[in-house]
C-alpha cells in the first residue's frame, strides 16, 4: 500500500498531477479543493495516498491532509459511492463544509453536486453522521502537514487559465454551459488556474 509520497511537482493537470519520487513518477488524481492548494511546478510536495486496484485500473489518488484522505476512505464506503463520485464531493467542497451538510441534514447543498441524486445525499447524511464524529474526535487540533517552500512564489498566469479550469469542472461531471459560466463569472486579470478554479467552485 502507497501511503504517502514526498516529491517535485512535475505536472498539474487539474485534477491529476504527476509526482517524480526518486526518479519515478506517480499519477494521482486529488480533489480540486487539495489541487488548488499546490505549490507551482518544480517544488517540493508532500500527499497522503490511497490506492485503489480494478480490474482494468490502478488509480491513485492525493491527499493534503490525512483527515482529508481519511474522509474520501468514509465517503467510498458508503452504497453508492464510488472514488469519481467521493472525488466530485471533495471537490465541490471542503471536508469542514461536507460535515457541515451531515450536521444539518442538508441534503440540498449535496444534490447540487454533480452526481449526487437525492436517494445518495440522503444516504450520506444517514451512513456519515456517527463516522464523522469518530473522525472528528481523531483530527481536533490537528495541523496541515502540506510542505511549501520558504521563497514560494504564485507560478507566472498561464493564459489557459481559463481552460484550465473548465476543463477541470467538466472532469467532474459538471456541464459545459456550467462550466463556462461559472469561470467566466469568476475570471479576473492575474488570477491563475488554481485560484480560478477555487472561485468558480464557490460560485456554482
Amino acid at each position: 500500500m502507497i501511503g504517502r509520497l514526498r516529491g517535485s511537482l512535475i505536472e498539474k493537470q487539474a485534477p491529476e498531477v504527476l509526482l517524480e519520487v526518486g526518479g519515478v513518477g506517480y499519477e494521482l488524481q486529488l480533489p480540486l479543493s487539495c489541487f488548488c492548494e499546490l505549490p507551482e511546478k518544480g517544488t517540493e510536495a508532500i500527499l497522503y495516498t490511497h490506492f485503489v486496484v480494478r480490474e482494468d485500473a490502478q488509480l491513485l489518488y492525493g491527499f493534503i491532509t490525512k483527515q482529508e484522505r481519511a474522509l474520501f476512505r468514509l465517503l467510498i464506503k458508503t452504497n453508492g459511492v464510488g472514488p469519481k463520485l467521493a472525488l466530485t464531493i471533495l471537490s465541490g467542497m471542503s471536508a469542514s463544509e461536507f460535515v457541515t451538510c451531515v450536521e444539518r441534514d442538508d441534503v440540498v447543498t449535496l444534490v447540487k453536486l454533480p452526481g449526487v441524486g437525492k436517494k445518495t445525499a440522503e444516504r450520506l447524511l444517514v451512513e456519515m453522521r456517527d463516522k464523522l464524529k469518530a473522525l472528528l474526535e481523531a483530527s481536533a487540533g490537528s495541523e496541515r502537514e502540506f510542505m511549501l517552500q520558504t521563497n514560494y512564489a504564485p507560478a507566472p498566469v498561464a493564459s489557459t487559465a481559463e481552460e484550465d479550469a473548465i476543463s477541470a469542472l467538466l472532469s467532474l461531471g459538471y456541464k459545459p454551459a456550467q462550466a463556462t459560466k461559472a469561470v467566466s463569472a469568476a475570471f479576473v486579470e492575474g488570477i491563475d488556474s488554481g485560484g480560478l478554479i477555487k472561485q468558480a467552485l464557490k460560485g456554482m
